[in-house]
């Protein structure tokens, strides 16, 4: 595709995250047509002109209109920006598959893999949307929060046609927004998907009152297997040490507006998994990564025992104690 000034996009996912990227897009003059499932969820943010329930208090631009009708949304755009969880990724391109010609992009801000398979999203792309050649990922140290209020944010527009990287990154661009380009989809992908998991263990680590040293040495090594399972991918190691991957794993394990952050800070107090993740009340990415990166780390081959422990900790009812002692009882080994 050639690279040009992009007019409209649909966006599918009108949580925080959705709704937060419309809100971008449309200040910076885009018609936006935004998503979501649920009529009633939609009657609300189109009669209340805000997302009251996940961003009470910050107004709809005019160009900003929300539908619910699937067939209607995708008819709006030549480009399609999905921010639904990954556990329904694949759903929704399968709903799309019928609507959606070779002239569609579709390019989505869902961090993690798919469930049952452990694939990356492009992956899933691939298999349901062939006719789509075009598409991409946006990731990056961002809150939706703080993006929804229009406070100064950067991150990563990565795409498999270099005209398509431009375009989007060209969209998002604002005084308050820095978009930065590149063509590691994979790296992208996984950077988003990792730092989940690893942001619920600086959570336990500080919900057990392990302190300041624990919580470095879990973004430290839990950087070390991102790499590790990324350059086995064929991941660009700029890429994990860049905005999508040290960046966003930073962010995410040490302020608490991340939401696997908190879930591994109520694990980490004693609360049962399913009572944390009620009390958020929003989808926790990290829980349903921690299931699927086992599988993506065996195929490949990669170690990865800070993820394994995330993953008995939610499934297997291992006490959060218990895990940090077997993570520090490992054998002797080179940092590097």
């Amino acid at each position: 595709m050639t690279s040009q000034r992009i007019q409209s996009i649909a966006v599918y996912g009108a949580g925080s995250w959705g709704t937060a990227l419309a809100l971008q897009l449309a200040r910076n003059g885009l018609d936006v047509l935004l998503w979501d499932f649920n009529p009633a969820h939609v009657e609300a943010l189109n009669r209340q002109r805000e997302n009251t329930h996940y961003l009470p208090g910050i107004p709809f631009p005019d160009n900003l209109r929300c539908e619910s009708d699937l067939a209607t949304v995708a008819a709006s755009s030549d480009y399609h920006l999905i921010v639904v969880p990954s556990h329904g990724f694949r759903s929704l391109l399968q709903n799309l598959a019928p609507l959606l010609t070779a002239q569609d992009a579709v390019i989505w801000a869902t961090k993690g893999l798919e469930l049952d398979t452990g694939k990356l999203l492009h992956q899933v792309l691939e298999e349901v949307l062939p006719q789509c050649a075009a598409y991409g990922v946006v990731s990056g140290p961002t809150f939706a929060g703080e993006v929804a209020r229009g406070l100064p944010t950067a991150m990563t527009v990565a795409a498999n046609q270099p005209a398509l990287a431009q375009a989007m990154a060209a969209a998002f661009q604002a005084a308050n927004y820095r978009a930065y380009i590149s063509n590691d989809v994979v790296g992208v992908e996984l950077g988003g998907a990792l730092k989940n998991v690893l942001a619920i263990a600086a959570g336990i680590s500080d919900g057990l009152g392990f302190g300041a040293n624990a919580r470095v040495a879990i973004v430290t090594r839990g950087l070390a297997e991102i790499m590790r399972l990324g350059v086995k991918l064929g991941a660009q190691s700029e890429t994990l040490m860049g905005l999508a991957g040290v960046g966003d794993l930073v962010l995410t394990c040490t302020d608490n507006q991340s939401r696997n952050r908190r879930l591994g800070l109520a694990l980490g107090q004693g609360k049962d998994r399913d009572t944390a993740i009620a009390e958020i009340g929003q989808a926790v990415e990290g829980a349903k990564s921690a299931l699927s990166i086992g599988k993506l780390a065996e195929r490949a081959s990669v170690e990865m025992p800070i993820c394994q422990q995330v993953y008995r900790i939610l499934y297997e009812q291992l006490p959060p104690r218990q895990a940090v002692a077997e993570l520090l009882s490992r054998d002797l080994k080179a940092e590097f």
